[in-house]
């Protein structure tokens, strides 16, 4: 069950992988809580990376689901709420 707001976002970050290195996320929208991808990852639920996010820094993110193209990652820990207004204003998807 969620209970963060998701916003809309266009908003392309670099990963750290153990595996496959350095990726890049095309991130379609973001919570305090987590965030969805576009594009198919070669990774399985339960995989750890390490985001690069502008703005708020270096955050570990778990694979949750993926599915058609798509994914949903939970976020180690909570983005502060002026953490995530500021990057929601920076990127946010055009309506």
């Amino acid at each position: 069950m969620r209970y963060a707001s998701r916003f809309p976002v266009d908003l392309v970050v670099t990963a750290e992988h153990r595996r496959l290195g350095e990726i890049t996320l095309d991130i379609q929208n973001i919570s305090a809580q987590g965030f969805m991808v576009q594009g198919d990852l070669d990774l399985q639920r339960g995989e750890r990376l390490e985001v690069h996010f502008p703005l708020v820094g270096r955050i570990d993110a778990l694979l949750v689901w993926s599915h058609d193209g798509r994914a949903g990652f939970q976020l180690e820990r909570v983005l502060r709420g002026e953490d995530l207004r500021r990057l929601v204003r920076q990127f946010q998807a055009a309506a």
